[in-house]
């Protein structure tokens, strides 16, 4: 007779053979290959924090990586020291800071368009595996740049480049493209609380 850890130790091998067979089996059918678009939104902290990752990771295969990062003006971030010190990632900071900061629209929309042209300029290059446009959503959002201009060079780029778009508030239009999107919500925030931003951390 088992006894009931027995008993917990079957039940669980029965379940985990089950769950294997279903996910082995949806890996046999994800055989296709290309290039993704990955939209991470949402209000809550770890967009950016999560494209980095996919940065450090493409990074450690070998990859060329760009990242454009819009709206963002400082130049004092760990990840930016990090990364511009890699052969194979070209990193550009090409914001004035953020909206409420800067107060004049005229100037976001210029500085937009010249950071969206450096941005294009990767989009066409296909010795870039993976572009990071961090912050793009408000670029959209709030009208900067004409967004059948950017979702046209974003579908039309380089069959295997990846591109990952990071920001709150993702038109519907991006999200009906991008292969996946991930939506980050808020359950407790720091700042919330009086907590400033932290030195590695935050920045």
């Amino acid at each position: 007779m088992q006894t009931p850890q027995e008993k917990k130790d079957h039940y669980h091998k029965i379940r985990m053979e089950r769950k294997k067979v279903q996910i082995d089996a949806a890996i046999a059918r994800a055989n296709t290959e290309k290039g993704l678009l990955l939209v991470i939104t949402g209000n809550g902290k770890g967009k950016s924090t999560s494209a980095f990752g996919m940065v450090a990771r493409a990074l450690g295969h070998g990859k060329k990586v760009g990242v454009c990062q819009f709206i963002k003006s400082r130049t004092d971030t760990g990840e930016e020291a990090f990364f511009n010190a890699q052969p194979n990632c070209e990193w550009h900071v090409l914001g004035d800071g953020f909206t409420w900061e800067t107060q004049n629209r005229a100037q976001d929309i210029a500085t937009s368009e010249r950071g969206w042209a450096v941005a294009t300029k990767m989009l066409t290059d296909p010795s870039f595996d993976l572009v990071v446009l961090d912050e793009l959503t408000y670029l959209l959002s709030y009208d900067y740049l004409d967004k059948d201009v950017v979702l046209n060079a974003i579908s039309e780029r380089p069959e295997m480049q990846h591109v990952v778009v990071t920001g709150r508030s993702a038109i519907a239009e991006l999200r009906e493209m991008a292969d996946t999107v991930s939506e980050i919500k808020d359950e407790k925030h720091a700042y919330k609380s009086g907590i400033k931003a932290q030195k590695g951390i935050d920045y």
